[in-house]
């Protein structure tokens, strides 16, 4: 199934848990991630940062940064004092991650099929997978691989495509993309709990319009990023603990629907548990975990290992 989901049968509880790899390409094809670009494709990237969508969001964070350390935290606790000092640091590094996880999102190829790519000929299946051809690209694609209208291209594990970033989220800008997400919750919620503080804690003359509009664009804006980004990231955590993407949930969802029906139960293939899909994904060291541009641990994108269970699943 186009999804790489699979089910299993219950059985005893105590049979010993198998890991084996996709084998679909021959060791010699392989694609390097950080190869060298062209002059093409390095100017589309830098030609995102001018899209309308791109250019709204910086400007959505340098507004929230300006409001919410010179005009909340300066008027709540004054800059010049130890406690607002350490807000507005706090809130800047937060902003910081932020936008620099942004750009390395942004400019991040999330990883295309090379073109020498080939599945195994001696294999042409393995554990149900049947052999992935993409008819607008005329060429196969390997597990997890989709085809993005927006990008026209297959992408490597695509997730999704998102307008906000002018790119494809797949497998080399994935991890960018989630701890960009992270530091954008928490700068919302971060701000939001400044702003409500800063209204309650002092005086304010809502008098004037200009006033108003001002406080209730400030109230909508972070109460708004705070939901968005929250539900966002609460949404991406469940992705990630359990190695799937956006499109292969989807797919998960109709084949746990079809493993039920027929009194089976369903397990996806690539869920490792929930330690080995964080480390796929944010890298063996956890000190880097929350560094975007640190991706010495991602290979070609073309093979995943995969979880075979024999009874019941690892996270029951």
């Amino acid at each position: 199934m186009d999804g790489g989901v699979s089910v299993y049968t219950g059985g005893s509880g105590n049979s010993p848990r198998k890991e084996t790899l996709f084998r679909w390409i021959r060791p010699s094809l392989s694609l390097s991630l950080s190869s060298p670009r062209s002059i093409g494709e390095m100017g589309r990237e830098k030609g995102r940062f001018m899209s309308p969508p791109v250019l709204l969001v910086i400007s959505l964070i340098g507004f929230v940064y300006y409001t919410t350390v010179f005009i909340f935290i300066d008027d709540w606790l004054g800059l010049g004092t130890g406690p607002g000092l350490l807000n507005a640091l706090i809130f800047s590094w937060l902003a910081f991650m932020c936008l620099f996880s942004f750009f390395v999102t942004v400019l991040t190829d999330p990883g295309g099929v090379p073109p020498s790519f080939a599945p195994e000929t001696e294999d042409p299946q393995m554990d149900g997978e049947c052999l992935r051809y993409c008819d607008k690209c005329s060429s196969y694609k390997p597990p997890r691989a989709h085809h993005c209208r927006v990008c026209r291209r297959c992408v490597l594990k695509m997730d999704h495509h998102c307008v906000w970033i002018g790119n494809c989220v797949g497998y080399a800008n994935y991890k960018p993309y989630i701890v960009c997400v992270l530091h954008a919750a928490m700068a919302s919620i971060y701000s939001m709990v400044i702003f409500v503080t800063s209204i309650l804690g002092k005086d304010h003359d809502f008098k004037g319009v200009s006033n108003k509009i001002f406080y209730i664009l400030c109230a909508s804006v972070t109460i708004m990023l705070s939901l968005a980004f929250g539900s966002l990231l609460g949404w991406h955590i469940y992705l990630l603990t359990h190695n799937l993407t956006t499109i292969e949930y989807r797919a998960a969802v109709r084949a746990m629907w079809l493993a039920k029906k027929s009194g089976q139960k369903y397990h996806h293939q690539f869920d490792l548990g929930i330690y080995k899909n964080l480390i796929m994904i944010l890298g063996p060291n956890i000190l880097k975990w929350f560094c975007p541009a640190a991706a010495g641990h991602l290979k070609d994108g073309t093979q995943f290992p995969i979880s075979k269970v024999d009874g019941q699943h690892p996270d029951s």
